[in-house]
């Protein structure tokens, strides 16, 4: 499963969020500081998110994606290449293109490296830019997307050293709700 938890505690630098071989085991929002560039920043890791699901707990995990968004500078929407776009996908990019907020397009997974991932080509169709192909368990593309995500910084809070952080929320969405009931 390593994704989005895998991602952010690289960034950070230390095992803060949860990593299991199962979805839905980050259910609130993980807040960390990190630097990229000399750029103070918060990254925020978030529950998966599933928009059309009325299961109580998905609706809750829902809240709190939607509270991470809003608080948002950036937004960093990882999807998994090895699965292609899937229709909740399609719901979550939908969804983050409503926000007006900038978004990184992540495609997780893309595990051999040097290796030209021509599936990356479909997430284009999602419509939110240019994806980056990453591989959270071996670290490969993340400094590129770090390099994205700091293009995206708002000016006003880069220069200013009092104020609130800048914040950047990864999303995903649910991978399957049958497992969310524990």
């Amino acid at each position: 499963m390593y994704g989005k938890s895998t991602f952010f505690n690289y960034i950070i630098g230390q095992k803060l969020s949860i990593v299991e071989d199962k979805p839905g085991v980050t259910r609130d929002r993980v807040y960390a500081d990190a630097e990229w560039r000399g750029i103070q920043f918060t990254l925020i890791d978030t529950a998966g998110i599933e928009p059309k699901s009325e299961d109580r707990i998905v609706s809750s995990m829902r809240e709190q994606v939607e509270i991470a968004i809003d608080i948002a500078d950036v937004i960093v929407f990882i999807t998994d290449i090895k699965q292609g776009i899937t229709e909740p996908d399609k719901d979550v990019a939908l969804l983050l293109k409503k926000t007006k907020k900038p978004v990184v397009l992540v495609c997780n997974k893309s595990d051999n490296f040097g290796k030209e991932n021509n599936e990356i080509y479909e997430f284009y169709n999602l419509g939110i830019g240019e994806p980056f192909a990453v591989s959270s368990v071996n670290a490969s593309g993340i400094g590129d997307v770090l390099d994205e995500i700091y293009n995206h910084f708002p000016k006003e809070k880069e220069e200013s050293d009092e104020g609130e952080a800048i914040k950047v929320a990864l999303i995903r969405k649910t991978k399957c709700t049958e497992s969310l009931h524990l």
